[in-house]
C-alpha cells in the first residue's frame, strides 16, 4: 500500500464564527507567539486552494492558529463542488464541526451525515473518508501539526460528486 502525505502548517491567527483565538499580526508571519488577541471576520481568512489541479473545483483550507508549542492547528476548509474526499488519515487526533452544508464521513464500516453544529471525533491514524456538498464549511481541530496522509493520493477530477 502506498502513503500520501501532504502537511500544510501555515499560521493565520482568527476568530472565525465566534471561535476566539488569541495571537497577534506577529504571529500571522512569523509564528511568534504574543499574549495580544486578535478579532477577525470570516472575509478575512486567507483561503489556498488544496488540489490546484482540480481548478475551481478544489477545496480551499483557511488555517486559523497553529499553537507555537504544541503546534495543535485550527483551519477550515470550503468545498465549491461536491466532492469524495478519498481514505486518509492524521498523525492526531481530529474533529470536524459542519459550519455550512453537510458531509457523511465513514470509518471502520459506519457512515454518518453532519449538518450544521454536527460533530465528530477522529483518533489519529484513523483512515476515514468524505463525501462533501457543495458550499460546506467544516472547522477542524487538530491536537498536533496537520498533516494528512493518503491511502490510494489525494483526490482527482474523478472524486467529484456531479
Amino acid at each position: 500500500m502506498r502513503i500520501y502525505r501532504v502537511q500544510t502548517a501555515l499560521p493565520l491567527a482568527a476568530i472565525i464564527l465566534g471561535l476566539f483565538v488569541i495571537s497577534s499580526p506577529a504571529e500571522t508571519t512569523t509564528g511568534t507567539h504574543s499574549e495580544q488577541p486578535l478579532f477577525q471576520d470570516l472575509a478575512q481568512a486567507q483561503w489556498k486552494k488544496m488540489f490546484p489541479n482540480l481548478g475551481d473545483a478544489s477545496p480551499e483550507i483557511a488555517i486559523l492558529h497553529v499553537d507555537p508549542k504544541t503546534e495543535a492547528t485550527q483551519l477550515l476548509i470550503r468545498t465549491p463542488k461536491a466532492l469524495h474526499v478519498r481514505q486518509h488519515w492524521h498523525s492526531a487526533n481530529e474533529t470536524h464541526t459542519m459550519i455550512n452544508g453537510k458531509a457523511t464521513f465513514a470509518c471502520e464500516g459506519n457512515r454518518m451525515e453532519l449538518g450544521p453544529g454536527g460533530f465528530n471525533y477522529m483518533p489519529a491514524h484513523m483512515v476515514h473518508e468524505a463525501w462533501t456538498t457543495a458550499g460546506s464549511v467544516v472547522f477542524i481541530t487538530v491536537d498536533g501539526p496537520w498533516d494528512v496522509n493518503w491511502v490510494e493520493g489525494p483526490p482527482t477530477s474523478a472524486d467529484l460528486i456531479q
